[in-house]
């Protein structure tokens, strides 16, 4: 038997015994992370229910959405295939913000973070992202096709008299707020955003939240990140906010906790500092763990956010 022959055993053997459990495995964390396999995943319901915090946010949420629900109306739109459900508050305002949460988050969770717009005059709309809550979808593609909703979202309220529309993204919601108002087809009258913990590409936060967890960074990752970009069609690791910040030229607000663990501090600055807008600001709070910003500084968050509208 030639080297060629042995060659190929050990190719199959690596493939076998190494590459294809990987995979296997790792497809299994996708899964859990950005599938929708059955249509109460994702719902809208609170996500972490043994986190007191986070229960503290999604209730104080769910009395704002019951204080103004005179003011509020389902609307649904149609993006590509995809049906989309969310909730317009009309207070009468001819701009509006569109309050884009992250990866297993529905439009009740976002009522947390509406009442800085409000309060400053604009109208707002909550929305299930493409595979959550009452939206059509399957798969989390983080903001890599979701931006075409957000276009979607910004042009019916356009229609319904807004003249402006400011996008409030969390998390992941803030990678697809930039992929929206970076985008050649994104309306001029998306005219701003604010984002909360935006990182600097979803590899970065995967790694850090593995991390976290004492997990091993080889080979799982490499197998997730795999299976995002072949599923999902997201280039996680050399595109993604660093990259599409290059051509953000609309105002933007950053808001970064300094323990936050997943969307590090300093890659805020990275961020902040390839950005070519002429209106930016970046604004670092002392306390709040990922997404738990608000919570932890009521007051100076709402200050902060609308004293950036103040400033458009």
């Amino acid at each position: 038997m030639g080297a060629g022959f042995w060659i190929l055993i050990a190719v199959s053997a690596v493939f076998l015994l190494f590459i294809l459990p990987v995979l296997a495995m790792s497809f299994a964390i996708y899964s859990v992370l950005l599938i929708r396999n059955k249509k109460d995943k994702w719902g809208r319901v609170c996500s972490f229910p043994e986190d007191a915090e986070y229960v503290g946010m999604y209730e104080e949420g769910l009395k704002w959405g019951e204080k103004y629900k005179e003011y509020k109306t389902p609307v649904n739109v149609k993006s590509g295939r995809f049906g989309l459900a969310g909730e317009y508050f009309d207070f009468g305002a001819d701009k509006a913000v569109i309050i884009i949460a992250g990866r297993t988050e529905c439009c009740y969770y976002s009522y947390y973070f509406a009442e800085p717009y409000r309060a400053a005059g604009y109208n707002v709309l909550v929305i299930d992202n493409r595979a959550h809550g009452q939206s059509d979808g399957r798969i989390n593609s983080l903001g890599y096709r979701e931006y075409k909703d957000i276009i979607a979202w910004s042009e019916m309220l356009h229609g319904r008299g807004n003249k402006s529309v400011v996008l409030h993204g969390i998390c992941i919601g803030a990678s697809t707020a930039l992929f929206t108002v970076t985008a050649k087809n994104c309306p001029e009258y998306v005219t701003a955003m604010v984002s909360d913990g935006m990182y600097v590409n979803f590899y970065e936060s995967f790694k850090n939240h593995m991390a976290e967890k004492n997990k091993p960074n080889f080979p799982m990752t490499y197998g997730v990140m795999t299976h995002i970009f072949f599923i999902s069609g997201a280039n996680v690791v050399t595109d993604g906010p660093i990259k599409r910040i290059r051509k953000m030229t609309k105002p933007i607000l950053m808001m970064q906790s300094k323990e936050d663990t997943y969307s590090l501090p300093e890659l805020a600055k990275k961020l902040y500092d390839a950005c070519p807008s002429e209106h930016k600001k970046l604004v670092y709070f002392d306390r709040g763990a990922h997404s738990r910003i608000r919570v932890n500084d009521v007051a100076g968050y709402d200050e902060t956010v609308k004293a950036f509208l103040r400033s458009l």
